[in-house]
């Protein structure tokens, strides 16, 4: 089963429903159906969005590559709950005006660092569990 990566996801999603809906928001706002339209704001809030979709899926399948070979809870519970913050900071960082770039790197390295986590602990478990 798959308990922790599908709350960790659940949040997620949660977080990509209120970043898409800021994009939806500005776009009737502003009466813009492709692109940005040359509005800061719309385009802060699609450059949110769409950040938070290229990095938030290597994370979750990490995370499911981890709770389904048996890594204990903790090990998939903390890269989960990094990645939530980093998406969070990063999202809070680019949507200010001007942007808060200070957030948006705290953001990043989370976001990186976690990933970068994942990929050492997948190895490493892999390896453990296949000599083990």
């Amino acid at each position: 089963m798959l308990l922790i990566t599908a709350i960790v996801a659940a949040l997620l999603s949660l977080i990509l429903i209120k970043l898409s809906y800021a994009v939806i928001n500005l776009r009737r706002e502003n009466k813009v159906s492709l692109g940005s339209g040359g509005n800061d704001a719309l385009e802060r809030a699609i450059r949110a969005q769409a950040n938070f979709t290229e990095y938030v899926p290597t994370g979750l399948i990490l995370m499911a590559c981890l709770e389904l070979n048996g890594a204990p809870w903790w090990l998939v519970l903390i890269p989960g709950l990094t990645l939530i913050i980093g998406r969070v900071f990063h999202a809070l960082g680019i949507n200010q005006a001007p942007p808060n770039f200070s957030k948006r790197v705290l953001g990043m390295k989370f976001t990186f660092h976690t990933l970068i986590a994942l990929a050492i602990v997948n190895i490493a478990w892999s390896v453990y569990q296949f000599i083990a």
